[in-house]
């Protein structure tokens, strides 16, 4: 059977204008800002770009085309995705940046056609920003979801959730949150979680401190947030009571992916900006390209961007075919999330003392990218998941060649 890996032409005109737009218009904004994001001026900024990328026409490609996107599927996205993430501030103009492009990614799928007309079509359209509310302290949830603490109660007309979150990504400025909150069971039980939908203003609902990080360029912080008797009516329900574990797997496969293609554009960066050194400076008698233990550096960046764009590949392909792709997407995360900033790392080393300066952008890509390796489920959860599925599958095989014996 034939393997085709091309792109339509819809596709590679998308890539071409998008890597246009990132060098001519954000590039310049990233650079003079220091990849932060705040300090660039904030939602300001964002809606300056978001403009400046729907006139280039190079707006939301993941969105349905009923709500102004390009309606791209899994596989498609990835070349848009990695041309965007070149620039750390690329991922926001296109209004792609987490968490408000995997939001949008659930609510197509899973959302009714109200909720739909209240929430997924301002988040497409750049409106309005968006969180995701699921982490939680210790000993909520975090790498183990099972462990949810916040709760919601039936009452008269709707349900009433209590609970902590932290590190919730873009939740200062957020015009809503879908809320995760235990509706049955006990926390450290499978299931019984689900899915509300409550605008940011809602009484009840209270967004607090900024928690320090690595990262600077995703917009509204990673932050605390308390729900005290927050009110949410029946229509709020995000799909069906108890099944927000379930509905997490829309998000949280492509979601992963996704950060690999925005991050693995921000690697190729740093590897462009490295190589574009060594093959200019001289040292120890010739141009640094031409040594080898600077040779081996350049080449082993090149095999950690196939073999992520390979590994990419399949993940998106699987789940493009309606799989959830859980081994794909933990093989593609935990491959591409050290691979990533194994580039970057080695680009700082090969530019030396600028390497580590703001004089390059490699410092503050180092920055950015080290965080991936915990985000969206550290690469111990997932190579223990990865092994955990691998095992019980021979198990069931022996099981069942016993039984047929």
């Amino acid at each position: 059977m034939a393997v085709d890996l091309s792109y339509s032409d819809q596709v590679t005109g998308l890539v071409t204008k998008t890597e246009t737009f990132i060098r001519d218009h954000v590039l310049p904004i990233e650079d003079a800002n220091g990849g932060d994001i705040t300090a660039a001026g904030g939602d300001a900024v964002r809606s300056d770009l978001q403009k400046a990328a729907k006139d280039a026409g190079v707006f939301a490609p993941h969105a349905p085309i009923e709500y102004g996107g390009h309606g791209l599927g899994m596989s498609d996205r990835a070349p848009v995705f990695e041309a965007a993430g070149y620039s750390l501030f690329g991922p926001t103009a296109l209004n792609i940046a987490a968490p408000d492009e995997g939001n949008v990614h659930m609510l197509a799928h899973i959302a009714s056609d109200e909720q739909k007309q209240q929430f997924l079509a301002p988040l497409a359209a750049g409106d309005v920003r968006s969180a995701f509310a699921m982490t939680e302290p210790a000993p909520g949830a975090g790498a183990d979801p099972n462990a949810l603490n916040t709760r919601a109660e039936k009452v008269s007309g709707g349900w009433k959730i209590n609970g902590r979150k932290h590190f919730i990504t873009g939740a200062d400025g957020a015009g809503f949150f879908i809320i995760m909150a235990r509706t049955s069971g006990e926390p450290g039980q499978r299931g019984g979680a689900t899915m509300f939908l409550a605008p940011a203003d809602t009484s009840g609902l209270t967004v607090g401190r900024h928690i320090g990080t690595l990262d600077k360029s995703m917009l509204g912080g990673h932050c605390e947030v308390t729900f005290e008797d927050l009110f949410v009516p029946d229509s709020a329900v995000l799909g069906e009571v108890d099944q927000g574990f379930a509905y997490a797997q829309v998000r949280l496969g492509p979601a992963r992916m996704t950060h690999v293609m925005r991050w693995l554009g921000a690697a190729r960066r740093g590897h462009d900006v490295a190589v574009g050194y060594v093959s200019e400076r001289e040292g120890f008698g010739s141009k640094l390209g031409d040594l080898g233990m600077i040779q081996k550096m350049v080449a082993d960046n090149e095999i950690d961007i196939a073999a992520t764009r390979a590994l990419l590949t399949q993940a998106c392909w699987e789940l493009d075919q309606g799989s959830h792709a859980a081994n794909a997407t933990s093989i593609a995360k935990t491959f591409a999330a050290e691979a990533i900033f194994r580039i970057v790392d080695r680009s700082v080393q090969m530019c030396g003392g600028l390497g580590v300066s703001e004089d390059l952008p490699l410092a503050r890509l180092s920055r950015e990218v080290r965080p991936f390796r915990v985000y969206d489920g550290p690469s111990e959860v997932h190579r223990w998941a990865i092994a955990k599925r691998t095992v019980g599958a021979a198990r069931k095989a022996a099981a069942a060649k016993a039984a047929t014996s």
